[in-house]
């Protein structure tokens, strides 16, 4: 893998997440409901702020990388043969800011051989800037942030992150239940982004995720590693590549068995 071409890519997505994060943020308080319309039966939505958000990340990609493969939110897959793949979601959170709800990211991340090895997400309403790079670590701002010691709690706060297709399927609602029941807190932000960026900060305790995979997961997922986090499969194999089904827990490793332990019961029902 050639480093300079992650180097570059980092400062790209940078300068494409400030751009596009700074017009939604001028686009947030001026959106009404003729301006949103619904991708699908699943109820997300689509918004106009998506699109032109989408066409200043793309444009900037594909000035810099024009040979790469680009799979994006709306626009979908440019179908590059390609070990570089870009993932883009320029609006994670489209919910949130059709409802006026302040809460959405930019979301950028590069691939090598189905491999995340640079991301970066940015929030704009805060204008905190969140990057990573393989082995390079995670950042806020600029400032390193490493989990460390692991945070000790009685009852857990845990990010839950649900596929839209399988929101009804009876094994999710009898875990999500049971996570509900048997946490502090069981968080749904519509915007995963910002849920993992919290995990990697050590602002919650575990996300677990049933069944979503998209442009915006692999970005967090980059951070929460190079913060030091684990993201495993329900039965604690490592997560690697990519998956189109993934089933995940991420949390701190001295974490890993109670998190397991707590899924587990979930779906058996216990």
């Amino acid at each position: 893998m050639d480093t300079t071409i992650v180097r570059e890519a980092q400062r790209v997505a940078v300068l494409a997440a400030r751009e596009a994060g700074a017009l939604l943020k001028k686009l947030f308080e001026k959106l009404d409901s003729s301006a949103f319309q619904h991708k699908d039966d699943s109820g997300d939505l689509v918004t106009e702020a998506d699109h032109q958000a989408e066409a200043i990340i793309l444009g900037k990609i594909k000035q810099a990388f024009p040979g790469h493969q680009v799979i994006s939110e709306e626009s979908g897959d440019n179908r590059l043969a390609s070990d570089w793949l870009w993932l883009v979601d320029p609006l994670d959170g489209t919910n949130n800011f059709a409802v006026g709800m302040p809460l959405f990211a930019v979301s950028i991340t590069l691939m090598y051989q189905r491999e995340a090895v640079m991301a970066v997400i940015y929030e704009p309403l805060t204008d905190r800037l969140y990057e990573a790079a393989a082995s390079g670590g995670f950042r806020c701002n600029g400032r390193i942030i490493r989990m460390g010691e692991p945070r000790p709690f009685k009852r857990a706060t845990v990010g839950w992150i649900q596929g839209h297709k399988v929101q009804q399927e009876q094994r999710a609602v009898r875990l999500r239940q049971h996570i509900d029941a048997n946490t502090k807190r069981m968080m749904r932000l519509w915007a995963p982004t910002l849920q993992w960026s919290m995990l990697a900060k050590g602002d919650l305790d575990a996300i677990i995720l049933y069944n979503s995979e998209g442009e915006d997961l692999y970005s967090g997922m980059l951070m929460v590693r190079e913060a030091g986090g684990v993201i495993t499969d329900y039965d604690g194999r490592p997560f690697k590549g990519m998956s189109k089904e993934p089933y995940l827990i991420a949390c701190h490793p001295q974490h890993l068995p109670f998190f397991r332990g707590l899924v587990h019961n979930g779906l058996v029902g216990k």
